[in-house]
């Protein structure tokens, strides 16, 4: 997932006017032979002209993972593809698709999660993601994965005020992988 965070941040941050996806999700997301994404598919995505954060369009991403503004205002801007981020994370985490039966008009993804952190965060992880050797590493393992659910829901926060920007992300991240990098070690 930081491969994408950093594809974002070069698209956002990384030329004179910033590249807006507008259709973020996993199957947008390429894997090589060593595991590095790519992100992919850039059909609808907008660029921004160098005096405007937002655009106004018709295009509408994918059910799911689209942020609110997009349907309600048609806003397109880059907060709208750190929205989609952070259901990403969220869904990477939990092996739940935000279009999952489960999840209706009054439940999403988002909801789901957020009713079981920070104390019940292991009904919500994929069981499949947990290989722990001892109870040590359990309790970090919880810590790193609260930490991660945390920025997914940081991400895909409904008012666009409070989504976090890219390079803030990133650096949650970055502190996230030394940590786990310093778990192991020891």
């Amino acid at each position: 997932m930081i491969d994408v965070a950093l594809a974002l941040e070069y698209l956002h941050d990384g030329q004179s006017e910033p590249v807006v996806h507008c259709d973020l999700k996993p199957s947008n997301v390429l894997l090589d032979e060593d595991m590095i994404a790519y992100v992919a598919d850039f059909g609808i995505a907008k660029i921004l002209a160098e005096t405007k954060t937002a655009t106004e369009t018709n295009t509408l991403g994918t059910l799911g993972y689209i942020a609110p503004e997009y349907g309600s205002e048609g806003r397109v801007s880059t907060t709208g593809d750190i929205y989609s981020y952070g259901i990403m994370l969220l869904e990477t985490f939990t092996r739940k698709k935000p279009t999952e039966e489960m999840f209706t008009d009054e439940r999403s993804l988002r909801q789901w999660v957020s009713t079981w952190l920070p104390d019940e965060v292991m009904e919500v992880v994929d069981s499949g993601l947990l290989r722990t050797q001892n109870e040590g590493d359990m309790v970090a393992t919880q810590s790193n994965l609260i930490t991660i659910l945390e920025l997914g829901l940081e991400c895909s926060t409904e008012l666009v005020a409070e989504r976090i920007q890219i390079k803030e992300v990133l650096g949650k991240l970055n502190k996230i992988k030394r940590q786990l990098l310093q778990n192991q070690s020891v």
